[in-house]
């Protein structure tokens, strides 16, 4: 039976949190999915618990091979996911409650749109973060990838996730699709998951996109800005060009 979801764990020496995230997947009471864990050689015991809950879930697939990062493994993970639709969860994120999949499923949105996405609870954000996307906010804060769903055939659209930004190619991956009007996506009223504060992106700049997103944004959304949005990131841009020049 082809899963329905595919939920994609990548993970490096996440003992410490792996048996959360597992245990909120395979909770879940909506149970047509796989889940695909792609480990980049861990050290630890990380492997050990993938491979218990293998025993007793027999759709999980797990690679550990060495990768270039945590979007390399994402990556490869796409080219093994059977999913319709892909997850992308952190070996330290976990779902907000046992419901998730089957409210994705009862909003009866997949069937019209290529990209849904809801909402994520986090201590960092004291709360929940952080509503619908518009694109002028969109320009200026990521939608996190815990709580985005995206269908397979996205990535054949606009491909995969880019290996030159280290830490946000996810929202170099989110301005990609948001900004694409062959891409339909919408908002859900509905918290995803539970985001860790230490979350790989959390802790980490990436000065190479920080530098390119401005020009990112007016180039594919110009048509959607508002007009004072346009101006606010072609100072960013100036800003950012002139500081990297000197």
């Amino acid at each position: 039976m082809t899963p329905y979801f595919s939920i994609i764990i990548p993970s490096f020496n996440s003992e410490s949190t792996l048996d959360i995230a597992l245990r909120s997947i395979v909770k879940q009471t909506f149970k047509t999915f796989e889940i695909v864990m792609i480990d980049g050689q861990s050290t630890d015991a990380t492997l050990d618990i993938a491979k218990r809950y293998q025993k007793e879930f027999s759709s999980i697939i797990i690679r550990s091979e060495e990768d270039k990062g945590i979007y390399d493994a994402m990556n490869k993970a796409i080219g093994v996911a059977k999913g319709e639709w892909l997850y992308f969860m952190g070996s330290d994120d976990s779902f907000f409650n046992c419901d998730v999949l089957k409210l994705i499923v009862d909003s009866e949105k997949l069937s019209n749109y290529d990209i849904v996405y809801g909402d994520v609870t986090s201590p960092r954000f004291n709360g929940i973060y952080d509503g619908p996307f518009s694109p002028d906010k969109i320009a200026f804060k990521n939608i996190c990838h815990q709580s985005i769903f995206i269908k397979h055939t996205v990535f054949n659209k606009i491909g995969n996730f880019n290996l030159r930004y280290t830490f946000h190619a996810d929202y170099d991956h989110n301005l990609r699709w948001f900004f694409n009007r062959r891409i339909k996506h919408s908002y859900l009223n509905i918290i995803i998951a539970n985001y860790a504060d230490g979350g790989f992106s959390s802790h980490n700049f990436d000065y190479k996109f920080d530098a390119i997103r401005p020009l990112k944004c007016l180039l594919l959304g110009f048509r959607s800005l508002k007009k004072k949005t346009i101006i606010k990131l072609l100072k960013q841009f100036f800003s950012k060009n002139k500081k990297t020049k000197t």
